[in-house]
C-alpha cells in the first residue's frame, strides 16, 4: 500500500464540504452513502436525516482518526466493498487536475477527471434506481467533461448549486440514476 496513504489524515472540512453539506441538509430518506468521507463531516449530518448512513474512506488511518465518527464505516475503494443499494450518495470528489495523484483527497488526476470517474463507476450500482449521486466539482477541472461521462453511466444530471470563490467556482452535481 502507498506509503501516503497509510499516513493520510482526514481531509478537513473546508469551503467545498460547508457548500454540499448546505445542500443535503434538509434531504432526508431512509439510505445514505458518503464515498471519501475524510473528516466525516457530511455523514454525521446524513445521519441526522436518514435511518442508515454509510461512510467510505480509502484510508483506514482517515477512517480512524475522524473527528466526526459515524456507526457504519467501510475501509474500500468508493462503494466496491458494499453491496447494498441506497436512495443517496455523495461525494466530496478529489476534483482538482493533477498529472499524478499524490494527495487522494484532493487530486483528481488528468483534467479533475480521473479519479471522480473511478468514483462514479463504484457507486452507479449502489443506487436504487431513481436515487440520486450528489458531488461537488469545480471549474478548475473539466466538469463539462465529468457531466457527459455521468450521463453516459446512467443518470439525468443537473447543476444544482455554483459557489464563486476568489479562484474558482464550487459546483454541485445532482444525478438521478434512470429506472433500468
Amino acid at each position: 500500500m502507498h506509503k501516503k496513504l497509510l499516513e493520510a489524515e482526514p481531509y478537513p472540512p473546508s469551503e467545498d464540504t460547508f457548500f454540499l453539506a448546505d445542500y443535503i441538509k434538509n434531504v432526508n430518506g431512509k439510505s445514505a452513502l458518503d464515498v471519501g468521507t475524510g473528516s466525516g463531516y457530511l455523514a454525521n449530518i446524513l445521519a441526522t436525516s436518514f435511518s442508515f448512513v454509510v461512510a467510505t474512506d480509502l484510508s483506514f488511518n482517515v477512517l480512524k482518526k475522524r473527528s466526526y465518527p459515524t456507526l457504519n464505516s467501510v475501509c474500500c475503494n468508493g462503494a466496491d466493498a458494499l453491496n447494498y443499494k441506497f436512495e443517496l450518495v455523495i461525494c466530496n470528489l478529489p476534483y482538482l487536475s493533477t498529472d499524478e495523484i499524490i494527495d487522494v483527497s484532493t487530486d483528481g488526476g488528468k483534467e479533475g477527471l480521473e479519479i471522480p470517474m473511478k468514483i462514479i463507476n463504484s457507486v452507479k450500482s449502489r443506487l436504487i434506481p431513481g436515487g440520486k449521486l450528489v458531488y461537488v466539482t469545480s471549474s478548475l477541472s473539466n466538469f463539462k467533461k465529468l457531466i457527459d461521462y455521468t450521463e453516459l453511466q446512467g443518470f439525468k444530471v443537473s447543476i444544482v448549486a455554483k459557489k464563486k470563490l476568489f479562484f474558482e467556482e464550487l459546483i454541485i452535481i445532482e444525478a438521478k440514476k434512470l429506472l433500468s
